[in-house]
């Protein structure tokens, strides 16, 4: 057993610890991880070859987000509600728990660099999701369509196409099954901690409750959309609405406060040497592993749209990045820069964030964010078992046992995390979600130019008035 941990402890090193240290001026250093080396350099790669997608083609992910969706649907979900489940992963506990640990390790500046790092992002979410739109598949489970990264990866590594399987594929599948096992129970057990501090509930009671809930959804055969449909929208506008009235409440702070996230962001307010490296790495972590983006998640949810022309679906997984990192992650991370420094000092992980939401709104504070982390937490839980199925369908075929196995596997893995945290299956968790990165990323960079393609196509055809 022993030996399976520290095979464990490496391998979630060697993809989160810093694999290479540049040195900085002032005998500090920067340490970078395979992953950041992995997603940056594609982010950039893929902004430069769709023209900086992110800002030229922002009024048109408004446009398609806003639009008016067909009810008369022939098959699978709308584009809108591809958004909403993988809007439902994004926008989780790494957006309360992990803004606060970048902004408590690398300062005020990692917000910048957080923010800089969602417009890399977005360019790369919408290489995979267009790709994962042009090579999805009819599901005869579930009815509509399922795709992802396992089949895109198949369709372009095998070399026989009438094989069952594709070796990275398969690895990329274990991996994305893995990784969502393991979130389940960081879901639970972060859920009955909040819901200890705040009401002083009995972890097995707030687990039962969380479980049963997740049970009666997930094992229904298509009640995850539906769900997703309601909760999402509006628990993430209720966080921003309380967001923006901190924001005004606070405005005559909000210059400095901006000016510091600037300054921070360039080690220009802070004496030690290292405080832009800081800033720099923390901003650029949470920013990579809050959106998702190069993870091959989203295009899970991103294939089963049923739109009228892939690029859409591209630019709606796009601006899923914005909303998670320029929307809720910038809310918490103003959420916490509003309130005095002298009150945080000393504090970390989610009790910096009760403190700060107790400076603005005293105990109703420290409720409302149990409340908000508990359906952040819930929706990010029932969206990764969404993402699961073609992941399953890939793996053991079209049948509902293997289905209905996974989905009981991820709900005893759940009730598990709410009564103990086991370090080590949350880093089986981090090795998957790692596995994952690097197995899509090394599809996406060959493949990319498919979805370039359909970008092109998709703007000429907007152009002639082919397409609304």
């Amino acid at each position: 057993m022993n030996i399976l941990l520290k095979i464990i402890s490496v391998v979630c090193n060697f993809l989160w610890g810093d694999l290479i240290t540049i040195p900085l001026p002032g005998g500090s250093s920067i340490g970078i991880s395979l992953l950041v080396l992995i997603l940056v350099p594609t982010g950039i790669y893929f902004t430069i070859r769709t023209k900086f997608l992110p800002i030229r083609c922002f009024p048109e992910m408004i446009r398609v987000t806003l639009e008016k969706q067909p009810s008369d649907k022939r098959s699978g979900i709308s584009g809108f509600q591809a958004l909403v489940v993988s809007t439902a992963t994004r926008v989780g506990m790494g957006n309360m728990v992990g803004v606060v640990a970048a902004i408590a390790a690398g300062g005020a500046g990692a917000v910048f660099w957080m923010w800089v790092t969602a417009l890399i992002g977005s360019s790369t979410a919408f290489i995979e999701a267009t790709l994962a739109q042009l090579h999805k598949q009819e599901d005869p489970l579930y009815g509509g369509y399922r795709g992802g990264p396992a089949y895109y990866i198949h369709n372009f590594f095998a070399k026989d196409k009438t094989k069952r399987y594709s070796i990275l594929a398969v690895l990329f599948a274990l991996s994305g099954l893995l990784c969502w096992c393991g979130v389940s129970q960081v879901i639970s057990n972060s859920v009955s901690d909040a819901f200890y501090n705040a009401f002083e509930i009995p972890p097995i009671a707030s687990t039962i409750f969380l479980v049963a809930l997740s049970a009666i959804i997930v094992l229904r055969k298509n009640a995850t959309v539906k769900v997703l449909d309601i909760v999402v929208p509006v628990m993430a506008a209720f966080y921003f609405v309380i967001a923006i009235f901190i924001i005004v409440k606070n405005i005559g702070l909000m210059p400095s406060v901006l000016g510091n996230i600037v300054k921070d962001a360039f080690g220009l307010r802070q004496v030690a040497a290292g405080a832009f490296g800081a800033a720099l790495m923390n901003g650029v972590k949470r920013g990579l592993f809050s959106n998702e983006a190069g993870s091959g998640s989203a295009p899970c949810a991103a294939a089963a749209a049923d739109v009228d022309h892939p690029a859409k679906a591209g630019l709606f997984q796009a601006f899923g990045v914005f909303i998670d990192t320029i929307v809720i992650c910038s809310c918490t991370a103003f959420i916490m820069l509003l309130a005095p420094e002298s009150l945080l000092e000393g504090l970390s992980g989610m009790a910096l964030l009760q403190t700060a939401m107790d400076y603005h709104f005293g105990k109703i504070g420290v409720i409302f964010i149990a409340i908000a982390l508990w359906l952040f937490s819930f929706s990010t839980f029932i969206g990764c078992l969404y993402y699961a199925r073609s992941n399953v369908a890939y793996l053991f075929g079209d049948n509902w046992k293997s289905q209905t196995a996974y989905k009981v596997l991820a709900l005893v893995m759940l009730f598990i995390g709410g009564l103990a945290a086991y370090t080590f299956v949350w880093d089986l968790g981090d090795i998957g979600v790692g596995l994952m990165t690097v197995f899509n990323i090394i599809a996406i960079l060959p493949m990319g130019k498919q979805a370039l393609d359909s970008l092109k196509d998709y703007e000429a055809k907007k152009k002639s008035e082919k397409l609304d």
